[in-house]
């Protein structure tokens, strides 16, 4: 189990499965989303995401046409990033976490799109797209 909540503390949550490959993803939404270089994401299943606080502080923005990203209204934590086409998981800001989430990322994203003053040097391998 691995507990998660928002800046100001008013969201909070557990996921109480496993996470999924985790990515580094530099389009320009993440970008603007998190506010950084890049946004790191992890899959988890919508059953294992048990929301514990907050319900009614966290707000929803349709960033395209099948992807929702949630943030906390008050302080405006990136929180998930849940997309029509797997109704069943949602992708959790892993900035968002507590706790060590055990898994490690595995590739970057968008990387066709990445901030131009950012160098990904760590080695990962690189996809343009998804």
């Amino acid at each position: 189990m691995m507990r998660g909540s928002c800046l100001c503390g008013a969201v909070r949550f557990e996921i109480r499965g496993p996470l999924g490959a985790m990515s580094h993803c530099h389009c320009a939404m993440c970008r603007k989303a998190h506010g950084a270089a890049f946004g790191t994401y992890s899959r988890v299943q919508r059953s294992d995401f048990v929301l514990l606080s907050g319900e009614t502080g966290i707000r929803a923005y349709r960033s395209s046409p099948t992807v929702t990203r949630t943030f906390c209204g008050t302080c405006g934590s990136t929180l998930q990033w849940i997309t029509d086409d797997r109704p069943d998981a949602l992708d959790i800001a892993i900035g968002a976490l507590d706790d060590d989430p055990g898994v490690r990322p595995s590739l970057h994203i968008y990387t066709a799109s990445k901030a131009p003053w950012f160098e990904i040097t760590d080695g990962l391998p690189q996809r343009a797209e998804r």
